[in-house]
């Protein structure tokens, strides 16, 4: 296999049978030691924590899978944290889609003049670009058009789809006694041109309370998987 890219938490190979291979690795990011599932760097290494995404990874994908909804999840190996994954075109250089339940993290730090910490939000949708140095510039529809990140119509169905998997992963926390503040999607292009969930949904893109404590990674896969 051919190595492709060492990013900051997944290394992804190049199988050269027309899928890639993606190893999960024990970093996270976030500010000052402290893990962030919004910060732009890694924070921060969590031993375990690589092995622990992909097993949440597995689990959600084959879910979303179920509920008829396409992702590039293909098979997984818990025993090496890798991941086998069908080929996707990115949006631009990379589009990130965030739901948000509650007002908490960069979105109170934008609106803290008219939000309140911690208030309730309808599993609402932005979108920012994946630009490290200008720190992910949230983007709004018409700009994506403009730009042709996005064909007409396509912001429509990514939010669409965005608000299902949302709604789903916060069904699922939610039977363990976990609530779903806000989560951190991917999605791509297949080579017929259908838009699918990519990347991984684990404790590192989202972001998950329970009771008033927030979830630490490790302890989101024991309460949800163990």
């Amino acid at each position: 296999m051919r190595l492709v890219k060492e990013g900051k938490t997944k290394t992804v190979y190049d199988l050269e049978n027309g899928t890639y291979l993606l190893k999960f690795k024990d970093d996270v990011t976030g500010e000052n030691g402290v893990f962030d599932p919004g910060a732009n760097a890694v924070g921060l290494t969590i031993e375990g924590v690589g092995l622990g995404g992909l097993r949440l990874t597995d689990y959600f994908f084959k879910a979303i899978q179920a509920a008829g909804i396409p992702t590039h999840y293909v098979s997984a190996d818990l025993k090496e944290a890798t991941m086998v994954v069908r080929p996707a075109t990115f949006f631009g250089e990379g589009l990130e889609v965030i739901c948000r339940f509650r007002a908490v993290g960069s979105f109170m730090r934008r609106y803290a003049s008219v939000a309140k910490e911690g208030q309730k939000l309808d599993a609402l949708v932005e979108m920012t670009l994946k630009d490290d140095d200008r720190g992910d510039p949230l983007i709004t529809q018409d700009a994506l058009e403009a730009l042709g990140v996005l064909k007409c119509g396509e912001y429509q169905t990514l939010k669409e789809l965005t608000q299902k998997i949302s709604r789903l992963v916060k069904e699922l926390l939610a039977a363990k006694g976990m609530e779903l503040y806000d989560i951190k999607l991917e999605f791509g292009r297949a080579a017929d041109g259908e838009l699918m969930l990519i990347d991984e949904i684990s404790a590192g893109s989202l972001r998950a309370y329970k009771g008033a404590a927030k979830v630490e990674p490790l302890d989101l896969v024991k309460l949800l998987l163990d």
